[in-house]
């Protein structure tokens, strides 16, 4: 069984780096698009952004049909779906074609990725916590990729060539996972969306948790080049730090979510993220861009090894019948606090300066872990086997 689900996991982690990768070569490519294209910085906001709007909507309203029996489909869906966006957006050479492409990038993504949590999960619940983790290291491997596929190919072939290729990369998958064989539900649940999930106590903590996850890459990815910039930094240590940073999520993610396992999600997640916040607020204290780049290849360990932790949490707290449900609920609030943060960040650095602007991150985590924690007070020592901690009362509580 261990084999066979070490197998799924590589193809569906393979899956996730490719739905990764298309958005990775975008977010690298907005500075070529803008001078090709003639379209503004707040246009190509707007095109980051609906994509986290669309993956909130796809995520807490279409995954949920994993739970149903339909979890291959959707991975399979979602992967067509992304590549008829990539080529959407190779076509584009206007805003509006770009927005539609974005949109159903988002919608694709979303409603695959918590259908493959959902079967790595029941393929082998005795390991979710390393699975999962493999998981996390191919997705931010896939979206690392994105800016480097663009990197070769931007230049000599133009603009489509990084999301072409992508497509086609994506398109010659699609049949290898169409064939692949999952566990689908026997008995699917009577409810069709997932938000009812949030009345377990233990699950809301982990989504307050995730949600502190996300308020902390919100406010990175805003910051972290305009900061730089703004003490007098050299560009490439800018652009080393994200590539640099994204390196122990790819080699610790397996690790992170074995330890979450073994010792506990609620608690890797509380200690990573009471240090993250202590990161964000040194980030807003130290006089220099290389002191901040110090700072980063620190806090990039740490995240490394404890930001799997709450997908952890999610899988042993709910039961098994619901897990593509609540990896989407999870899913979607996160995306939707990333994009949120994104842009209260840029308003607060731009109007209070550095310092302000993470300090305000800092705090609002500390006080998402301290929510958090006192939610999952009752199952805060969880750990093991998902089947057998869901079907525990305490797990499954609902919320007086």
């Amino acid at each position: 069984m261990q084999s066979r689900a070490r197998r799924l996991t590589i193809m569906l982690g393979l899956v996730g780096g490719l739905l990764a990768a298309g958005y990775g070569a975008l977010f690298a490519m907005l500075d070529d698009i803008r001078d090709e294209y003639g379209i503004s910085e707040s246009a190509l906001g707007g095109v980051i952004g609906i994509g986290f709007i669309a993956g909130f909507v796809a995520q807490t309203t279409i995954a949920p049909l994993a739970d149903r029996g339909h979890a291959r489909r959707l991975v399979v869906m979602g992967l067509v779906i992304n590549v008829v966006s990539l080529v959407a957006m190779a076509a584009a050479t206007t805003i509006v074609p770009l927005l539609l492409g974005r949109f159903v990038m988002g919608i694709g993504v979303g409603m695959a990725v918590p259908a493959l949590r959902r079967i790595v999960i029941l393929a082998d619940p005795d390991d979710i916590g390393r699975n999962l983790g493999r998981l996390l290291s191919a997705d931010v491997a896939g979206f690392a990729a994105g800016p480097a596929i663009a990197a070769v190919l931007v230049g000599p072939l133009g603009i489509p060539a990084p999301f072409l290729v992508t497509a086609a990369a994506s398109a010659i998958a699609v049949p290898f996972i169409a064939r692949i064989d999952v566990s689908e539900t026997v008995e699917p649940p009577t409810q069709r969306l997932a938000f009812d999930l949030l009345r377990i106590r233990p699950f809301a903590g982990a989504v307050a948790l995730g949600c502190a996850v996300f308020l902390m890459i919100g406010t990175f990815d805003a910051l972290w080049s305009v900061a730089l910039d703004d003490l007098g930094t050299a560009e490439w240590i800018a652009n080393l730090g994200i590539s640099l940073f994204a390196l122990p999520l790819v080699i610790f993610g397996s690790t992170g979510g074995r330890l979450a396992q073994r010792v506990g999600p609620f608690r890797v997640a509380t200690v990573g993220l009471l240090l993250g916040s202590g990161f964000m607020l040194m980030y807003g204290l130290v006089p220099t861009g290389v002191a901040m780049f110090a700072i980063a290849m620190v806090h990039s360990v740490s995240d490394g090894l404890t930001v799997s932790s709450t997908g952890v949490a999610v899988g042993l707290v709910v039961p098994v019948e619901r897990q593509a449900g609540a990896q989407g609920v999870l899913g979607g609030m996160q995306v939707l606090v990333a994009g949120v943060t994104a842009v209260i960040a840029g308003i607060t650095y731009d109007h209070a300066g550095r310092t302000v602007a993470y300090t305000v991150c800092a705090i609002l985590m500390f006080t998402l872990v301290g929510v958090g924690v006192w939610l999952a007070r009752d199952q805060f020592g969880v750990r093991g086997d998902p089947e057998a901690n869901a079907a525990a009362p305490p797990a499954v509580a609902a919320a007086d």
